[in-house]
């Protein structure tokens, strides 16, 4: 199994793959520093590199994120207009991208990560209008997709997280201590996209310790 993990961060990625040689997993892990947000170097690199490492694609995890807490009326157009683009039309322009490569695998799986505040009935925090917003369109494309290239043999499921301790969340919540650590979390959504399209596809799943 190939496995290629896109991040900002080098160094993390670094301790990414000295963490994965330790398991007896046998699995080539490769790492990719990029920011997604960048369009061109998305079009132009990024994905261009992923086609020519990969014959086929068998799972896509979309777990960009970008976190804006802040009252609704002091949004500026540029914070909203990067909220959307992190978490819904990067997800979008990779899949987009990549359905060819997903096509040619007998079952291939996207997984995109969405957020418990992206869901209808779900209880809404103060300042993450913009975050929440981008996360619910997430959500429908999922539903959209699965009904759309269902001929492909592509599966798309959505995970609606609740609240992660990650550097992202940090810096947004700094007096708050998450529900879940990262490798708790990345535990589940690793198992899921190996075998969550088993039994759901065109799902939007909570996943939270907490109720509404």
């Amino acid at each position: 199994m190939k496995i290629l993990a896109v991040a900002r961060s080098m160094k993390d990625l670094r301790e990414l793959k000295l963490s994965c040689a330790e398991l007896a997993s046998g699995g080539e892990v490769e790492v990719m520093s990029a920011d997604l947000s960048q369009s061109d170097k998305l079009k132009n690199e990024i994905i261009p590199s992923i086609c020519s490492m990969f014959d086929k694609l068998d799972i896509l995890i979309n777990n960009a994120g970008y976190l804006v807490n802040k009252p609704f009326n002091e949004i500026d157009e540029q914070e909203l207009e990067m909220t959307i683009r992190v978490n819904f039309i990067v997800p979008w322009l990779l899949i987009q991208s990549l359905t060819g490569l997903l096509g040619k695998s007998d079952k291939s799986h996207v997984v995109n990560i969405s957020s418990i505040g992206g869901i209808q009935g779900s209880l809404k925090f103060p300042g993450l209008s913009a975050y929440s917003s981008a996360k619910g369109a997430l959500g429908i494309l999922t539903e959209c997709l699965a009904a759309e290239l269902a001929d492909k043999h592509i599966s798309f499921n959505c995970l609606a997280l609740g609240s992660v301790q990650t550097e992202m969340f940090k810096r947004a919540f700094p007096d708050y201590t998450a529900q879940l650590q990262p490798h708790e979390i990345s535990s589940f959504i690793a198992d899921f996209a190996l075998n969550g399209n088993k039994y759901f596809n065109g799902k939007i799943l909570p996943v939270s310790v907490s109720t509404p």
